[in-house]
């Protein structure tokens, strides 16, 4: 057995470098940024004002000044400035040349066209020309565009961007014990969940899935499951990747051309995981047990897919305070699914007495999971520890 971070080390080094395509502005909330995106302006492209109230001159402070005029956003004045005078302007209007301040129309009194500052206020409230960004400047690669990120683009006049292309992900779950959601399960038989949980932590990485037929627990089954991902950027299955007489995953695998990158992680839940490479494209061999093939997916399979768009892991471990004791770890490290609570300065973090690799519903009431390294001491309430948050 390998450790989990000698494993990530080897399944990122599978992912192919991003591929990227130009996209539309509006369609690219949620997609990679490959490229730098250029301002193609400057922000502000004028000095404005930053409220509603009056522009004067900083040097006119304390004495009598004349209205000459106004200015409103898209409405400059074009007037010739002269000493002793202020204009009426209003939020993101022009401030003429020659004005260095805008006071507040609270902090005024106007009788007609005489302007009294009655409270010249802190600061110029002048936004500057450029103090956002300038023609020129760029927003980075390596990241995912949020909405925040879009305002910004749309502000900087970029109609369209190069983004990372979408990986396509072929999940092909497989066993005899398998229906579809809806079907009734007969003897023996349970639900298959694990490929539309994986399917779900596809699509929030940034990936395409494509959720395949279940294989059956026959070689012929599992070629035509694989055939069917033919085309795919990676490809996933879950089960049949263990020692059993019937986990065939390998077997059939190995015998289409895998060149396989390891096989068993010193982890838990998630020890029989296998990584490798089919005909040039990365292949991941999840665990068949539920939290066990999620958990794989969170620290194997997801960090792949975003390092496939040319972003970070997001694999960064956060600190919390455990809420109770917990005994000596054993030889392999150990992801707890916990809770979290307010805690004084950092979040409490309450495991489950339950830590079954069976157990969805744990999971789905699980914030975290706890990282516990091999052979970890026994923790004290109030110790502080790693923990990686999950997506509720």
């Amino acid at each position: 057995m390998i450790s989990v971070e000698d494993a990530l080390g080897r399944v990122l080094a599978l992912a192919p470098a991003p591929r990227g395509e130009e996209v539309a502005l509006a369609g690219a909330a949620g997609r990679a940024l490959l490229a730098p995106a250029i301002a193609r302006l400057t922000q502000p492209p004028f000095d404005s004002a930053a409220m509603d109230g009056y522009a004067l001159r900083s040097a006119d402070l304390g004495g009598p000044l004349r209205i000459i005029g106004e200015a409103a956003a898209g409405h400059p004045w074009t007037g010739t400035p002269v000493p002793g005078t202020a204009i009426r302007i209003f939020t993101g209007a022009p401030v003429p040349a020659g004005y260095d301040r805008v006071v507040m129309q609270e902090h005024v009194r106007r009788e007609d066209d005489a302007l009294t500052v009655l409270e010249a206020g802190a600061g110029s409230h002048v936004r500057v020309r450029g103090s956002d960004f300038a023609a020129g400047d760029e927003l980075a690669p390596g990241r995912r565009l949020g909405p925040a990120d879009i305002g910004l683009l749309a502000a900087m006049n970029v109609p369209a961007v190069t983004v990372a292309r979408r990986p396509v992900v072929a999940v092909l779950a497989g066993g005899d014990e398998l229906v579809r959601p809806g079907e009734t399960p007969a003897p023996g038989q349970i639900v298959s969940s694990n490929d539309l949980a994986i399917a779900a932590q596809v699509e929030a990485a940034g990936g395409v899935p494509r959720i395949l037929p279940i294989a059956r627990d026959t070689e012929a089954s599992l070629r035509a499951g694989f055939a069917a991902a033919a085309g795919a950027d990676l490809v996933v299955t879950i089960g049949g990747a263990s020692v059993g007489d019937h986990d065939l995953v390998a077997r059939v695998a190995e015998g289409l051309g895998l060149a396989r990158s390891f096989y068993k992680i010193a982890m838990r839940p998630g020890k029989p995981l296998m990584a490798g490479s089919l005909a040039g494209t990365p292949l991941l061999g999840l665990p068949g047990n539920p939290v066990s093939a999620m958990v794989c997916g969170i620290l194997f399979m997801q960090p792949l897919i975003r390092v496939m768009q040319g972003l970070p892991t997001g694999l960064a471990p956060r600190r919390a305070r455990l809420a109770a004791r917990l005994p000596a770890e054993g030889p392999r490290q150990h992801y707890l699914r916990a809770t979290l609570e307010q805690g004084p300065d950092l979040p409490l973090l309450r495991t489950f007495p339950d830590q079954d690799s069976a157990r969805l519903s744990l999971m789905a009431e699980a914030d975290a999971l706890l990282v516990r390294p091999a052979g970890d001491p026994p923790r004290q309430e109030g110790d502080v520890i790693d923990f990686l948050p999950l997506d509720r």
